[in-house]
């Protein structure tokens, strides 16, 4: 069952298979706009690279050109050359410390016209903006994950409501 508290703009559902987080992932990034920022969370391949993957297809970048930075940290991907818009994929496995941000461009990047997906944003939690989108990634079979999500202020809980409707996920008001 799906639940949507519209208060705190809470959800979760589960993905049955890699496609459906890859599809869930692009229906989030087509209404993605430069500045927002996507904390991603969750235990080693729990489906977070597959989630960016998509959201990176949704935004309109090749999805194949995707993967997870975890060895450069951070990956830049143009996704609407007309529009100059940008994605930037951050990986925080291999940080230290939250002290390492500023070397990596952690505040220019949330400063800039990028969408910013964040993939081990447990890793930099005091570090996110006041206002991104929080999705918790679990495993729960061998093919199978179950998406939390989260906004954290009015931004993030019009995309986790815009979300829903265009993935058509049937919700319950709590």
């Amino acid at each position: 069952m799906t639940v949507l508290d519209l208060r705190e703009c809470v959800l979760s559902w589960d993905s049955d298979s890699v496609e459906e987080t890859e599809r869930m992932g692009r229906i989030l990034g087509g209404l993605l706009r430069p500045g927002d920022v996507i904390a991603l969370f969750g235990e080693l391949g729990s489906g977070k690279t597959v989630l960016a993957r998509g959201i990176a297809a949704g935004l309109g970048c090749l999805p194949s050109q995707v993967h997870s930075p975890s060895f450069t940290l951070v990956n830049e991907y143009v996704c609407r050359p007309g529009d100059a818009w940008r994605m930037a994929h951050i990986d925080l496995y291999r940080i230290r410390s939250e002290e390492e941000l500023p070397g990596i461009g952690w505040d220019e990047y949330l400063r800039s016209r990028h969408v910013v997906v964040v993939e081990w944003a447990d890793r930099a939690v005091r570090w996110l903006p006041r206002d991104h989108l929080r999705v918790r990634l679990e495993t729960v079979g061998p093919d199978r994950r179950s998406l939390g999500v989260q906004g954290t202020g009015p931004r993030s809980a019009e995309l986790t409501r815009g979300w829903l409707e265009a993935a058509g996920v049937a919700t319950q008001q709590t």
